[in-house]
């Protein structure tokens, strides 16, 4: 599979850059702010452009790259450890970033195609979009100006926005319970995407049975997420522009298939229909036999759902722009859910407060908007398990949390974040089982949703299944497009329990979520198990001044997140490393 970028005749040699070149074109990726990643990244890059110029291409494989660039140790597991791979995706959506904006100019491209570490050299002119014809001034659709925001700043955006919409909201009252509310019939104005039929490019019988079956296997695996609403049919089959715009798709997708013998081409647009703009484009590239069409068939389209409709993806990215610009009137609600994601962020406290009374108050006017109640549950469950309001005279129970989340599967059944909130509720109770039964549930409906798969991967981990749950969550980090501190976290806690206390201390350094109590408390124990008994003692002493309560609690705040007795030791280790006077039970 090959993204857009990829060149249709790289091969040629009378096309490939100079070595010269091509380190002039890695000094301009990576002095460029639009190539936004950690020096780890960029160390990552040079190292593999290096090799490759170097004629060592055979060499770049996880094991080196890890043991030479991240200064892993010669026992590194590559099939255990997703270091390398999550990396590689951070720097693969970089460079993407990067020549969508600043680049898109640039004579040269580099690229790390998907299945290996390997990068490839291209000139601009070999660059062809959809497959038919070249990229060149004349031709080159315009780039948005959303792709220039870094997710940081889309996440300041939405925070924002907050300020704008929840006045809005302000005359109604923020629900007690949902008992309390009426069953209304409306329904929150959210993005419509249409789906175009995929267009045979080869106009044989079997490539025309291959564009309607990937039509109808993309539509059904973007329509599991329930923050779009997906239309299907031909731009002349729509309704008449006198309808509300919010009634009208705001983008559209495009798809074409091209079939050369066994060589399979398939390509995909998102447009912004209000001026034609190009606002992503991939192309993949298969080998086909009669045997695999199925396969290869929904392998794309699942790839192409996560990457335009899960959170943080490409829909999600020109919302945000588009809320900031001129909001629709009737966008309020909406409005709410994508400010939900900017909070996850960064999961600051003061943040968290203003999303959830947007939430509230979306909810009060829109009592069937599942979506909704399911981000409002999730952020009382944050309120309990973050530890935000400790010294509050009423904090929110798990009881609520429970109920709003089994009003949001009530609602609608299939929507996988009203069942990732039930999940985290019955998790948070102690009911383990039920919630993993859930979570599994969930991941039957959706396994596309990398929010939803970090969770229950996580959850996994925690109640003692660690092998398969870090591997849950390092599939979503990779997958992800968003911000991955939480989630980063996680897999802290993973090498923690592993064993591996310089690649724990690694994941929660690069986290960097430093106004969450939680994170305090588990770099501690890593710091503590470690010996770091200088470092230890900031942690503590953050956690002492901040969140008091947790440092008073150590053993039952533990306890509620980590199921197995033996998992809670080896965490009570580190917590009595770092100079925490804990009694053996």
């Amino acid at each position: 599979m090959t993204l857009a970028m990829r060149a249709s005749a790289a091969d040629r040699a009378a096309t490939l850059p100079s070595e010269l070149e091509i380190r002039a074109q890695l000094d301009r990726v990576r002095s460029s702010p639009e190539f936004d990643t950690p020096e780890r990244a960029r160390k990552f890059l040079g190292y593999v452009i290096e090799e490759a110029i170097a004629g060592r291409a055979g060499r770049i494989k996880a094991y080196t790259i890890a043991t030479e660039v991240f200064g892993r140790e010669a026992s590194f597991d590559a099939q255990a450890d997703p270091a390398v791979r999550i990396e590689a995706g951070r720097v693969r959506r970089a460079l993407e970033r990067y020549y969508l904006v600043a680049g898109r100019d640039d004579p040269i491209i580099i690229a790390m195609p998907k299945g290996g570490y390997v990068p490839t050299f291209t000139r601009r002119e070999t660059i062809a979009l959809d497959g038919q014809r070249e990229i060149d001034d004349d031709t080159r659709s315009p780039r948005p100006e959303w792709r220039s925001l870094t997710f940081g700043i889309v996440a300041l955006i939405m925070t924002a926005l907050i300020m704008t919409f929840v006045p809005r909201l302000r005359q109604l009252t923020a629900p007690e319970s949902p008992a309390t509310l009426a069953q209304g019939d409306a329904r929150p104005a959210i993005p419509r995407l249409l789906v175009e039929p995929f267009e045979d490019l080869s106009d044989g019988q079997l490539s025309s049975t291959i564009a309607r079956g990937l039509t109808d296997e993309v539509i059904s695996q973007i329509v599991k997420f329930k923050e779009i609403t997906v239309v299907v049919g031909p731009p002349s089959a729509l309704p008449d522009a006198s309808l509300p715009p919010t009634k009208l798709p705001l983008y559209a997708l495009q798809g074409s298939v091209r079939l050369d013998n066994t060589k399979l081409r398939l390509g995909f647009r998102l447009v912004q229909r209000s001026d034609q703009s190009i606002l992503w484009a991939a192309n993949y590239d298969e080998v086909l036999d009669v045997g695999n069409l199925l396969t290869i068939e929904g392998e794309v389209a699942r790839s192409v759902a996560t990457a335009l409709a899960q959170p943080y993806g490409i829909i999600f990215q020109a919302d945000a722009t588009n809320l900031g610009q001129s909001p629709p009137q009737d966008w309020d609600a909406y409005a709410c859910t994508l400010s939900y994601y900017g909070y996850r962020a960064s999961l600051d406290p003061q943040t968290h407060a203003s999303v959830q009374t947007c939430l509230q108050k979306a909810v009060a006017r829109f009592p069937n908007y599942a979506t909704a109640w399911a981000l409002l549950s999730l952020t009382y469950i944050d309120e309990l398990r973050f530890r935000y309001r400790f010294n509050q005279t009423s904090p929110v129970s798990l009881d609520r949390a429970i109920e709003t989340a089994a009003r949001a599967v009530e609602l609608d059944p299939q929507n996988v974040r009203a069942l990732q909130a039930e999940m985290l509720s019955l998790f948070f109770r102690g009911e383990v089982d039920a919630a993993l039964n859930i979570g599994a549930r969930a991941m039957a409906l959706n396994p596309n949703d990398t929010e939803l798969a970090g969770e229950y991967g996580f959850r996994l981990a925690l109640s003692g299944e660690w092998a398969q749950g870090c591997g849950l969550v390092g599939g979503a980090v990779e997958r992800n497009p968003g911000p991955l501190g939480y989630f980063e976290t996680a897999l802290a806690v993973c090498s923690y329990i592993a064993g591996d206390y310089p690649g724990a201390e690694r994941w929660a350094r690069l986290a960097d979520m430093q106004t969450n109590p939680i994170y305090h408390l588990i770099l501690l124990a890593i710091l503590g198990r470690s010996g770091q008994t200088k470092e230890a003692a900031i942690e503590l002493q953050w956690l002492r001044a901040n969140a008091p309560e947790i440092v008073a609690n150590i053993r039952t705040e533990v306890a509620i997140r980590v199921a197995r007795p033996v998992d809670q030791a080896k965490f009570m280790e580190g917590i009595r490393g770092a100079g925490l006077d804990v009694p053996q039970e």
